[in-house]
């Protein structure tokens, strides 16, 4: 089964289109995506179909900011329900920490860690995707960003912000979007904030009409349920880079203890070890296509201790050394037919 992301997601992403020149109806086609969808905020679709639609959009159009002129439009609201929920926060770490218990209902591919480093916090996103999508991330990215604007106003004062892809040709656009500073080619993708910024109280939060939220949500026919492979996943992508993507790492990252998150994989099939593997084989996908990246670095990045260990799992798994993977990639893509329109 797909992982699924609501049809909000392609908000403005006509009036970008038009900016840009480009057929938008033409576009969701070939992604396989229905025009209609636009119109309907809170269908599930397909979330590879529309990361194709904003790469191939990029491509064609020569922009390479479409993603985050998508999220240069977004709204608090645009997240439906959910947006009620965490308007009446109590402060912007409880925003994030809501944000992360919903994200099942936003967006399945997407995964977002908040993590303290002294007086900075460190808010990583990911996407659970085999191969990299820029523009995708660069949306995701772009919006949690709007979200502190729409919430802080000129209180929200990021460090930086970081994405693991390189730097477009031009920055005009990064630099007029984020008022701090920008990295590519980074160790991770997300933001860096103050400590201080995510404590401070949000004067328009109201309990009462954050309960109300929560009870809408929880009596919503489509609240898709999360699933823990899924919490396990996302939070191995989060880790694994950083080395701590362990078993009980990621149990205590999801609240539990390790015998209780084996059980509940055991009851759905699944072991630790098959989806560390699983995230593995994408992660190293994505990374070798990279060539900003050595293979030194990639290795450890997936927790190899040698170039050679890496590159003989590697090998195994794919039927070809590393450094023939991205040749090999770019032709797989260029014989695969296009998605049909559903």
């Amino acid at each position: 089964m797909p992982a699924l992301v609501r049809a909000a997601a392609l908000t403005n992403f006509n009036d970008v289109a038009l900016e840009l020149g480009l057929d938008a109806n033409a576009a969701l086609r070939r992604a396989g995506l229905r025009r209609d969808l636009v119109r309907q905020p809170d269908q599930l679709v397909d979330a590879q179909r529309v990361a194709q639609l904003l790469e191939d959009a990029a491509q064609r159009s020569g922009c390479e900011s479409v993603g985050l002129r998508i999220a240069a439009r977004r709204q608090l609201s645009n997240f439906g329900v959910v947006s009620l929920l965490l308007m009446h926060q109590p402060t912007l770490r409880q925003v994030l920490m809501t944000l992360i218990e919903h994200l099942h209902l936003l967006n399945e591919q997407l995964a977002i860690q908040v993590e303290d480093d002294g007086h900075l916090v460190i808010l990583r996103e990911e996407l659970l995707l085999p191969e990299a999508a820029p523009q995708s991330i660069e949306l995701a990215i772009g919006v949690l960003y709007r979200m502190g604007q729409a919430l802080l106003g000129e209180r929200w004062q990021p460090a930086s912000a970081s994405f693991m892809h390189a730097a477009p040709k031009t920055l005009a656009f990064h630099a007029r979007f984020f008022k701090c500073h920008v990295a590519f080619d980074a160790a991770f993708n997300g933001l860096v904030l103050q400590a201080a910024d995510l404590d401070v109280p949000n004067p328009t939060a109201d309990p009462v009409l954050a309960d109300y939220a929560r009870k809408m949500i929880a009596s919503m026919p489509n609240d898709r349920q999360r699933s823990v492979d899924q919490a396990v996943r996302k939070a191995i992508y989060l880790m694994l880079p950083t080395g701590r993507a362990t078993c009980k790492s990621v149990a205590e990252g999801l609240g539990l203890s390790m015998r209780t998150l084996q059980r509940q994989l055991d009851a759905h099939g699944r072991s630790f070890a098959s989806l560390l593997r699983e995230v593995r084989e994408e992660l190293a996908q994505r990374y070798v296509a990279n060539p900003h990246y050595s293979l030194g670095e990639v290795a450890a990045m997936l927790g190899y201790s040698t170039h050679s260990a890496f590159t003989r799992w590697f090998s195994k798994q794919f039927g070809c050394a590393p450094e023939a993977w991205p040749q090999r990639a770019a032709a797989s893509r260029t014989s695969s037919p296009s998605p049909r329109t559903r």
